[in-house]
């Protein structure tokens, strides 16, 4: 009767209401991915690296991400609460600005229709000159979430990104703060406490030193005509000194790692006729 009536009626409102919302999140994640397509364009205008925050949920990556740019993303124990990745600019000591990008935490065995909905974030994981693995220190089966993730970053096409470990939460693990190297001596762990800010500086510098890569010293012999390439090597950091020529030359002594070198020569046209000493110049 009556009641039954009332009860399919509420139903299907139940039902247009669902697909509602299925219709809105999709036009919504359509939206955000256009604007990360936008950031991501502009960065690779602007030629700055990413660094990208991952770990299994609750490994403590928003807080952080918090703590290094002080930015106020939402931090709260909840899975997936990063839906969207938040772009932060960060200073490191010694080396060029980095976007830190902080993203959606993982879960053992990602579900495949969660694929397209993170699409965005995955895609900025995927892209990024580094990732920061942040661990959990205080969890009782760290290796294992460890392993986890790094399945989900094989399955989404990231596990050749390089990687730096972060060990969050050493207040409530009782570890030190410190940096550990491996045998070549690269920085590959931090132990660190985002909510104490105990370890924090050693980060910046693993950081700086893991995106600086092996840098490469020496002098090059930039004609007037250089000038853009000139203001890039500025901008990156990169001179030491300079000197001008007595034809309107600049003679200039350069620190800079072999990937920024690989960008000159790609899109600011240096020149192997202009290096004079030290650089090597990347043949494609």
């Amino acid at each position: 009767g009556l009641v039954g009536f009332q009860a399919e009626e509420a139903r299907r409102a139940r039902v247009r209401s669902r697909g509602r919302g299925v219709v809105y999140k999709g036009q919504r994640r359509e939206r955000v991915e256009r604007r990360r397509e936008q950031g991501r364009r502009a960065r690779r205008k602007a030629d700055l690296p990413t660094v990208s925050v991952v770990g299994y949920t609750n490994a403590g990556k928003s807080t952080l991400f918090n703590a290094l740019t002080q930015a106020e993303v939402y931090a709260a124990d909840q899975l997936f609460a990063t839906l969207d990745p938040t772009l932060r600019r960060l200073d490191l000591p010694g080396a060029e600005p980095v976007v830190l990008a902080d993203t959606v935490g993982f879960i053992s065995h990602l579900p495949h229709d969660l694929v397209a909905a993170f699409r965005s974030t995955l895609r900025e994981t995927c892209e990024a000159s580094l990732l920061l693995h942040v661990i959990d220190a205080s969890h009782p089966d760290r290796g294992a979430v460890i392993a986890q993730v790094e399945t989900v970053l094989e399955e989404i096409g990231a596990r050749a990104v390089p990687c730096l470990k972060v060990f969050n939460k050493i207040d409530l693990s009782g570890e030190p703060a410190r940096l550990e190297r491996n045998s070549d001596g690269q920085p590959e762990a931090v132990w660190l406490s985002a909510a104490t800010g105990a370890g924090a500086e050693l980060l910046k510098a693993a950081l700086a030193e893991r995106l600086r890569g092996e840098a490469l010293h020496g002098w090059l012999c930039l004609p007037p005509s250089a000038s853009r390439l000139r203001a890039r090597l500025f901008s990156l950091g990169a001179v030491l000194a300079e000197q001008n020529g007595p034809t309107g030359e600049w003679l200039i002594e350069a620190r800079t790692s072999r990937g920024n070198m690989d960008l000159l020569y790609r899109r600011y046209g240096l020149r192997a006729e202009w290096v004079r000493s030290g650089f090597e110049i990347p043949r494609v």
